[in-house]
């Protein structure tokens, strides 16, 4: 099983993170998890492109987890897909994913007749809405979803994703969470989203205390993430989707090492994570990480 962060970053625009989104090759299988902003490219330079998707899975509807999956479905198109867009989500996509076709219906249209393109199957979506459990069970993998503490937003859910022998647990956006711990226990990977609070506090950039407090009470501080991964007993952690996206990654590493003993992944977008190997690679570098 291989993991790719596409996307690291938040609703802060840079040129290095960018929206949020991974790519989990399991199985023989490609399957996105959410479609930040810049997802098509960061597809393609991840060496593959959204025409070979098997599946989208989303954690949750925030604008930032999902403002790209147009851009997924048509690019597809593009890319010669000729099938339909299979897309899971939690309650609210069918109604999302049909007010995003209709809101792009006439330019679609108008694409189709002029373009003139041998299939309009990868404009065709199949979307399947799902509650906590098993989402996919076939071919030896099998993905489930589990519930994670994101309020105001809910339903909101993180992935576990396992062949024999690996097990990926992936968070979605949370706060430290108890269900989360359960689902993950014994991982071999933990991606897990990191709020960066230290580094908030210094850059408020004119939100109120009230609204900072807010933001930081439904995602997982760094204070807490590297005691959620010991919880779990994961066998690696990966951070990832950092809030803000431009910190000192030393005191970051420093912080969670604190809790955690295993070896920790300060993620990059494109960075690659071998899971069965212990392998990281980013940037031309790969680094085995030794048995556990």
């Amino acid at each position: 099983m291989r993991v790719t962060l596409l996307g690291t970053g938040c609703p802060q625009v840079d040129d290095r993170r960018f929206g949020p989104a991974s790519l989990v090759e399991a199985g023989g299988r490609r399957f996105l998890i959410d479609c930040g902003s810049g997802v098509t490219q960061r597809l393609v330079a991840a060496g593959t492109s959204g025409a070979a998707i098997d599946a989208v899975l989303l954690t949750h509807l925030h604008s930032d987890h999902v403002v790209d999956l147009y851009q997924l479905i048509v690019s597809s198109w593009h890319q010669g897909r000729e099938r339909p867009q299979r897309i899971f989500g939690p309650a609210g996509t069918k109604a999302f994913a049909a007010a995003t076709m209709a809101l792009w219906q006439a330019e679609r249209e108008q694409r189709i007749e002029w373009e003139r393109r041998p299939s309009t199957a990868a404009l065709e979506l199949d979307v399947v809405e799902f509650e906590e459990g098993t989402i996919w069970d076939t071919d030896g993998l099998r993905i489930s979803a589990f519930a994670v503490d994101h309020r105001p937003v809910a339903p909101a859910f993180g992935f576990l994703l396992e062949t024999e022998g690996c097990r990926v647990a992936l968070s979605g956006d949370t706060t430290a969470c108890d269900n989360l711990v359960r689902w993950a226990q014994g991982a071999d990977l933990l991606v897990h989203e990191c709020f960066i609070h230290a580094e908030m506090l210094k850059r408020r950039g004119g939100r109120a205390d009230q609204g900072l407090r807010n933001v930081a009470a439904y995602h997982t501080l760094s204070s807490a993430v590297g005691k959620v991964a010991s919880r779990a007993k994961a066998r690696m952690l990966l951070l990832n989707h950092f809030v803000p996206v431009a910190f000192d990654r030393e005191a970051l590493l420093a912080e969670v090492a604190a809790d955690y003993p295993g070896p920790i992944v300060i993620g990059e977008d494109l960075l690659t994570v071998d899971v069965p190997r212990r392998a990281v690679t980013y940037e031309g570098l790969t680094l085995g990480l030794g048995s556990s």
